[in-house]
């Protein structure tokens, strides 16, 4: 048999059964060997044709590659000096590839027909440019270069002469063995793949939104805006992923302005069972004018799940989604053995000068002697090389860049690299972040590589990452680099031992103790943990408004020039970590300084400031966060400083928190399902009426005195919902209603912050509304002024039928009611807490008491 769209595991993998990819890879080699007999055409090797993107120059011949690279397609319509492309409709066409990771790259242009330079073409023809603005329908959305690998007429058609009749039985049996190894290909798509060739392979799509349509010609799916809708869902069959995962979506937005308010988007959820929202894993908005391809990891896990795609429209009139192929493969997206066209999603960032280069197919087209590749050790596989003919430049570089990490992933990265040098060169392997931060992991000595070596580097990507294979020359007679069969291990190479250092261990919300945090004795009982029960004078904590925190500067340490310092738990050196916390000053006008974060290098004995508070006191928990990177183990320390009695006011600590990666990184990662701080908007939630008396989305104190928040649950400075009980007459109810959400088996969470002060404050009722019912079953309910911090809200319920959740404000008695929410969250399963008092009125008696 020979395989199509699907990728095992690959040769020189730790444990995962290298001798199977090898074989496959053979039967691989067997099809391009059969097809380059049939079209009688030699194997290409740029990777604009080899792997389906863009081509740089070089002649346009057909690579003899994974079957499923050729489709039929309609040719799009006639350019100058390409006279063969008007007279055939149904030609084999190439798929074009342009790469992105979690965002997207914009398609190179193709290449003019007849075009060539001479040397072999890149990866990438040139730098991206702005996509033409392209009609509201993709009949047949071309990738850039298709054209230019259109075969003409007579690469086809038999001559018409006695002694053809054995070329057009060759012929038509080659295109008979072609159409039967993809129909087998077919065949051997994993759960979840598809090449959308003749069907869509089990996906079905939401009758309730717009219809995907099926193109026969052009083997992909599409929504577009000819019919009326706001976006269009697609389904996948019941998938298992009980190991780790990588899918491939290739896929290509088309509109006509680049700069729309609400630009279309395509996004892709896990659906999850027994959970009832959806995990957003990717989503795109740039338009392209080819072809794109993102790589997403996807975690191993027991329960059974679909994948949902969704297409936005947008605000946009004239508006395209397209998806050409979804591939699901066992392993990681990081691992490639350049055998397929899209080059496992990795990327060239392009030189005018030096470029990496699909290499292989028995090819000798570059100045230096190129090797065989190592998953076949055969002329006919494919690695990726970089060669120094064509250096202009001292350090002259070429990168290859991985698809991004999109989960944490930590252990063996290995691969097989060939050198030859005459002079310098430099091959490097970096990590790159979000932010742009590199970290070498890897160098080659200056030992010569006449054979294929392999390299083995210890490798951990605790947050979205890249690896970038670079290579320096520093002339144009520095040798060449060549790449295969990279491939990834969660076992390291080296025989580590231990644990990998888990964040959680470094944060506290102080409800228990101090967690690993402790005081030196020398400082005195500088930080104290106390608690506040509900009043309606004095704040409580922010994890839940009744729990303990950390207050500095109390009746026991109020004396000037007291210093009180906190330690945390050391942090390994070399990674970038983001700290964050609450704070809150109560006390004197001037308070600068009052609070410091400090880090404390071990082994230097050094403390470098890194933050300190400017704030005048508010009253507000304020989060703070911190991005820092240190190369040796170290230690955050909190420390609060009373300088003089006019500066002494009270410090408050709480909710510490350390996670990987920059602070900056953190806030572009997709959001939590079922989550909702009404940052940006109201999340899943609608009204049923909108007006002066309805919810109102606010940041800052409502404009009444004595009543309602300050400030915001999630930062102190963000958004929150309320409602104006000015703008209300007493009694009048204003409601927030969640979407539909779906029903499941078991119980489920429903947590979030309540703020209720003010002495005419109504109620504030949850309910839950199933679907097809018109009854609303009653939660949970507050009466009365409870606090002026915000409390935390616990709701455990279960609802095997779609059902909608509802907050319902009561105005008061007077104008002091204003509700507010903030912070919503729905998660599976029940709740680790659970309040003993899901319905009750007022405060307890006892007012501004704190515990120590």
């Amino acid at each position: 048999m020979f395989p199509q769209a699907v990728a095992g595991a690959l040769p020189g993998q730790r444990g995962r059964g290298g001798r199977a990819g090898r074989e496959r890879a053979r039967c691989s080699a067997a099809v391009r060997a059969l097809r380059a007999a049939c079209f009688n055409r030699r194997d290409g090797s740029s990777a604009g044709k080899e792997k389906g993107l863009t081509q740089a120059g070089g002649d346009t011949q057909l690579r003899a590659g994974v079957l499923h690279d050729f489709k039929p397609d309609k040719i799009p319509a006639q350019q100058p000096g390409c006279p063969e492309r008007r007279r055939h409709s149904a030609l084999w066409r190439h798929s074009s590839l342009s790469h992105s990771g979690l965002g997207t790259q914009s398609g190179a242009d193709p290449a003019p027909c007849g075009s060539g330079t001479g040397r072999p073409p890149a990866l990438s023809a040139g730098p991206p440019r702005p996509s033409p603005a392209r009609p509201a329908a993709l009949p047949s959305p071309r990738p850039a270069g298709a054209a230019a690998l259109s075969p003409p007429l007579s690469a086809l058609s038999p001559p018409r002469s006695p002694s053809a009749a054995p070329a057009r039985k060759m012929l038509r049996l080659c295109l008979l063995a072609a159409h039967a190894l993809r129909l087998a290909g077919a065949a051997l798509l994993s759960p979840g793949s598809c090449t959308f060739e003749d069907s869509t392979c089990g996906y079905q799509w939401d009758y309730a939104h717009l219809p995907w349509t099926l193109h026969g010609e052009g083997h992909y799916i599409s929504v577009d805006t000819s019919y009326e809708g706001e976006k269009a869902v697609l389904s996948s069959p019941d998938l298992y992923s009980e190991e780790w995962s990588c899918i491939r979506l290739i896929y290509q937005i088309a509109t006509t302005s680049d700069t729309s308010p609400d630009p279309a988007r395509l996004n892709l959820y896990l659906r999850q069972e027994g959970e009832s929202f959806d995990r957003l894993l990717w989503s795109a908005k740039e338009p392209s004018d080819s072809w794109l391809i993102a790589s997403l990891d996807l975690t191993n896990s027991t329960k059974k799940y679909k994948l949902v795609l969704e297409g936005e429209m947008g605000q946009d009139k004239s508006t395209s989604i397209a998806v050409f192929e979804i591939k699901i493969t066992s392993g990681y997206c990081i691992e490639c053995d350049f055998e397929e066209n899209h080059l496992c999603g990795y990327m060239n960032r392009w030189n005018p000068n030096v470029n990496w280069f699909v290499g292989g197919g028995n090819i000798r087209n570059s100045q230096s002697i190129l090797p065989k590749d190592h998953t076949l050790n055969s002329a006919l596989g494919h690695y990726m090389y970089v060669d120094s003919v064509y250096v202009k430049h001292f350090q002259e570089v070429a990168q290859l860049i991985s698809p991004r990490t999109t989960a944490p992933i930590s252990g063996c990265l290995s691969f097989y690299y060939q050198l030859k040098q005459e002079s310098s060169i430099v091959f490097t392997v970096y990590l790159r972040d979000i932010s742009g931060f590199y970290e070498e992991i890897w160098k080659t000595d200056s030992v010569l590589n006449a054979d294929w070596a392999l390299a083995e580097v210890d490798f951990n990507a605790p947050y979205p990452m890249e690896v970038i294979f670079e290579v320096a020359f520093n002339s144009a007679k520095g040798g060449y680099v060549a790449l295969d069969d990279i491939s990834f291990s969660p076992v390291y190479c080296s025989n580590q031992t231990g644990s990998p250092f888990n964040p959680a261990n470094a944060g506290c919300n102080f409800e228990e103790d101090l967690c690993n945090f402790y005081q030196d004795h020398k400082d005195g009982p500088g930080w104290s943990r106390v608690k506040v029960k509900r009043n309606v004078y004095r704040a409580g904590d922010h994890t839940s408004g009744f729990g303990y925190y950390l207050l500095a500067n109390t009746k026991f340490t109020s004396q000037p020039e007291y210093v009180g310092r906190l330690y945390g738990p050391t942090l390994p050196g070399n990674l970038q970590f983001c700290l964050r916390f609450y704070y809150a000053l109560y006390g004197f006008f001037k308070m600068s300084g009052t609070l410091a974060v400090y880090i404390f290098e071990e082994n230097h004995v050094v403390q470098e400031k890194i933050w300190s508070v400017l704030d005048s006191p508010k009253g507000v928990w304020t989060q703070a966060e911190i991005s820092f990177k240190k190369p040796m183990p170290c230690k955050v320390v909190f420390v609060s400083w009373c300088k003089s009695f006019w500066d002494c006011g009270l410090v408050a600590l709480d909710d510490v928190s350390l996670s990987l990666g920059s602070c900056q990184a953190a806030d572009l990662l997709l959001p939590s399902p079922g989550e909702c701080t009404f940052e940006k908007d109201e999340c899943m939630f609608t009204q049923k009426k909108r007006g002066r008396g309805s919810w109102h989305r606010k940041r800052g104190p409502t404009p009444t005195s004595y009543t309602g928040p300050r400030g915001d649950h999630t930062t102190g400075v963000g958004y929150y919902m309320y409602i104006e009980a000015s703008n209300m007459v007493y009694g009048q109810r204003a409601y927030l209603v969640s979407r539909l959400l779906r029903g499941t088996s078991g119980k489920q969470c429903l947590t979030f912050f309540y703020h209720m002060y003010g002495a005419g404050t109504g109620l504030l009722s949850v309910y839950l509304r199933k679907e097809g019912d018109d009854d609303e079953i009653p939660l949970w309910r507050r009466t009365g002024e409870q606090s002026i911090s915000w409390l935390r809200g616990l709701i455990e319920y279960e609802s095997d039928t779609n059902y909608q959740i509802i907050f319902e404000a009561i105005r008061g008695v007077s104008i002091r009611s204003d509700t507010a929410i903030d912070d919503i969250l729905f998660q599976a399963g029940p709740c680790l807490e659970v309040e003993e008092i899901q319905f009750s009125s007022g405060y307890p008696d006892s007012l501004n008491e704190i515990e120590y």
